[in-house]
């Protein structure tokens, strides 16, 4: 069997964060990645569809200055965040943190983010392995998590045994698990402490929070790119939930992601008074949800068909007549459109907010699986 000091299950920002921090120090260690196709990405990473922004403190928290990216990392410089309701909107331009980085943030191409840590943690000594499916944890028990980090890696009997699924097994004395919000492996091993009949999944996902409901990328006009090129934008009040909020958060080239972050299990018959909804028609029996390009891959999570972003940095997608009807930015990013039944067309009507909206999905779309949960950058 082989040992390593350290494994790490979970190939993304967290583990390869790990893995950088292990290495340095000198530990052997391993990450397994089990790895998804990306047209942005050469071979297997990881997922690097959410998350994709930073907000100043963070800097210092991560301990990582974007000066220390490579040229193709960093989108935009931040420079204020607005949140846009139906009869208020505010304007926030600083976090009222103390931090390195002189502006409010920036977004970040996460595909080249995510592959940078990987490089810097193999720099450091880490190994990274691509392809591998983790299938179990065997573990000491509770000892296996105690206090006591002075291990003697000569022992006969790791702490922690990985099960791969070629049927390969690798020992660990320390064990990191970071796979991601649908936690897989997490799931599993912590339901091995927890008293009968408790179980980790019902622990660690709320049914009660938020989950993004769509995102994709969508290429803006250049007067409108140029108004938000610096800036993030939610909107409030125009879709049911009391956290329900559309969002925009720029990229380059024109391209921004724009998504819709909606509250998990929201029943959508039980929303009486609709028309308070510039968003929702009276007659929709489904969360409205946008096209994505038809090169977009779809991954089947629990009972989900969930879309996942594929498109190369500063790429938009190809307007054919397959996602004529998910709605664009146009001349007017301050404005509502009035729902038309004309697809791919706008409709203006007076209103005085700008978000997008596209077709009505399945139902299906908006019942989560418990771990994408409260994420909108």
């Amino acid at each position: 069997m082989e040992r390593v000091n350290v494994a790490i299950v979970g190939g993304g920002p967290a583990g390869t964060a790990a893995a950088h921090a292990a290495a340095s120090d000198g530990a052997a260690t391993v990450v397994f990645e089990k790895g998804v196709p990306r047209a942005d990405r050469e071979g297997l990473g990881p997922d690097s569809t959410d998350a994709a922004g930073i907000l100043d403190y963070w800097v210092d928290i991560m301990d990582i200055h974007p000066d220390e990216f490579a040229d193709d990392i960093l989108l935009q410089h931040l420079d204020r965040a607005e949140f846009i309701g139906p009869n208020e909107s505010c304007t926030i331009k600083s976090t009222g943190i103390e931090s390195s980085y002189d502006q409010f943030g920036y977004t970040f191409n996460r595909a080249r983010f995510d592959d940078w840590l990987r490089e810097r943690a193999e720099d450091a000594g880490a190994e990274y392995r691509t392809g591998v499916r983790v299938t179990g944890v065997d573990s000491d028990g509770p000892e296996a998590v105690d206090s006591d980090l002075d291990v003697d890696s000569s022992d006969d009997d790791p702490r922690h045994v990985v099960s791969l699924a070629n049927g390969d097994t690798v020992g660990a004395d320390f064990l990191i698990l970071t796979d991601g919000p649908q936690r897989t492996v997490t799931n599993k091993v912590l339901d091995g402490y927890l008293p009968d009949g408790k179980q980790a999944s019902e622990l660690l996902a709320s049914p009660k929070v938020n989950h993004i409901a769509y995102q994709e990328y969508r290429r803006f006009p250049e007067e409108v790119f140029e108004e938000l090129k610096t800036s993030i934008k939610f909107w409030w009040g125009v879709m049911p939930g009391h956290t329900a909020y559309p969002w925009v958060f720029p990229n380059d080239n024109q391209v921004c992601r724009v998504g819709l972050t909606m509250p998990i299990g929201l029943d959508i018959d039980a929303i009486a008074e609709r028309e308070e909804y510039a968003l929702l028609k009276p007659d929709d029996d489904r969360i409205p949800q946008g096209d994505l390009h038809p090169s977009t891959a779809r991954t089947r999570v629990g009972r989900r068909v969930r879309h996942r972003d594929r498109f190369p940095a500063g790429r938009g997608p190809r307007q054919t007549r397959r996602h004529r009807n998910v709605q664009h930015f146009v001349d007017q990013p301050n404005r509502i459109p009035s729902r038309s039944r004309h697809r791919g067309r706008w409709r203006r009507d007076g209103d005085d907010l700008g978000v997008p909206r596209g077709r009505r999905p399945r139902r299906r779309a908006n019942r989560s699986h418990r771990g994408g949960v409260g994420r909108s950058w």
